[in-house]
């Protein structure tokens, strides 16, 4: 007798935001992304994207300036947080083969150049 394969769609971790959760099934639906490997990156990149709404929640609330102790001016510390999430989110991208466009005429990821 042949068992049948659980066709389960994943869900989205708990622990992100609405918009981030939204757009992991987004994602995952769009490039058919259920391997494990795919949804650990698509997990972190989500985890980024929370990350950098959240800094740049902050810059909007307080500005991209700060004054220490001393009262000399000084950058935000959100900036390097929004910078650094950013780049965690388009590396993450990258490495599930999503910084391009996807095909239209068939579900999947795209395809990498070989």
């Amino acid at each position: 007798m042949i068992k049948q394969l659980a066709t389960t769609k994943p869900k989205p971790p708990s622990d992100l935001s609405k918009e981030a959760a939204g757009l992991w099934q987004s994602l995952a639906t769009e490039y058919d992304i259920s391997d494990a490997g795919g949804l650990l990156l698509l997990n972190v990149a989500m985890e980024a994207f929370s990350r950098m709404r959240e800094a740049q929640k902050l810059l909007a609330e307080f500005g991209p300036i700060t004054t220490d102790a001393k009262g000399l001016m000084k950058p935000s510390p959100a900036i390097a947080i929004e910078r650094d999430s950013r780049r965690g989110l388009l590396s993450a991208m990258r490495q599930l083969n999503l910084d391009i466009l996807p095909l239209r005429d068939r579900v999947g990821r795209p395809g990498g150049s070989r």
